[in-house]
């Protein structure tokens, strides 16, 4: 496949940088015209948006890592510590078992668990036989990345890679595209074991952020960053509540320790979902 093949060449932290410099201009004739074009292309619902006033953004990324309203997401069952909500506007885009460290990644290709994690084997064992699940947010979707429950965040590793697409043509196409993207991994505790959150970059996706240290990536670096956390000055983070952001779209990798979980029987592989609803329960 030709895109497939011009994704292997392209100069991705290039494109991706001017991306950055471009969606942050603050020229108000221009970030207007990005924007309106944008929810025009888009059929954008700025009802929902909590600032529905697109003279006001100071950037066109300031307009796409919009909030939202309270109300147009309510939290399934925010009480419930077994209840697991969607973290993310997006796509289903794989989810299940965990089997032998090895994940699904599109239909006949998987990949490692050690390699996700950054080779961290103590992260990797912890999730070795445990669940996971796949989202893919479009340009298109809500950008802001929520708790899928309540945890207490232990560590942040930052993986440097590559940034292909992560759209479905080239996660069927190309082996190993989430182990060789640039990621940042969030590892919780919870009181139903160990959750890790994985934020996969793409291209024009090189920039990620946590709510506890801001812009994570970029600058990007060769090295592996792997910062701990002190138990009793880390953060809590309540189910439903912000835990960072993307720039355009990309994907979030949730995994669980839990080796049993009782999924909502209406979930379904390529299925839209929101932030917020319901996908499963812990055993």
């Amino acid at each position: 496949m030709f895109s497939v093949l011009l994704q292997t060449i392209l100069p991705h932290h290039l494109l991706s940088h001017i991306m950055f410099r471009f969606l942050r201009l603050r020229w108000r004739h221009l970030k207007n015209l990005q924007i309106r074009f944008f929810i025009d292309r888009f059929k954008v619902d700025m009802s929902q948006a909590d600032n529905p006033d697109i003279e006001s953004f100071e950037h066109f990324n300031a307009f796409f890592t919009r909030s939202l309203k309270v109300d147009v997401r309510p939290i399934n069952q925010p009480d419930d510590i077994r209840s697991y909500c969607s973290p993310v506007d997006g796509t289903i885009s794989q989810f299940g078992r965990i089997t032998d460290q090895k994940l699904i990644q599109a239909k006949g290709i998987d990949y490692s668990m050690p390699e996700l994690v950054g080779a961290r084997h103590d992260t990797a064992e912890r999730f070795g036989n445990g669940c996971f699940a796949t989202f893919y947010l479009s340009p298109r979707d809500y950008h802001r990345i929520h708790m899928p429950t309540s945890g207490r965040l232990k560590s942040m590793t930052c993986v440097p890679g590559r940034l292909f697409s992560v759209a479905s043509r080239m996660t069927q196409n190309v082996p190993r595209l989430f182990n060789r993207n640039e990621r940042v991994i969030c590892l919780f505790e919870t009181d139903n074991g160990a959750m890790a959150i994985v934020l996969v970059g793409a291209l024009f996706v090189g920039c990620m952020d946590t709510v506890w240290h801001g812009t994570v990536t970029p600058p990007h670096d060769r090295s592996v960053g792997h910062t701990e956390y002190d138990s009793d000055e880390a953060p809590y983070l309540d189910k439903g509540s912000e835990m960072g952001r993307f720039n355009m779209g990309s994907t979030v990798i949730v995994l669980w320790s839990r080796q049993n979980m009782q999924w909502n029987d209406e979930l379904v592989v390529g299925q839209s979902i929101r932030m917020g609803s319901n996908i499963s329960y812990a055993e």
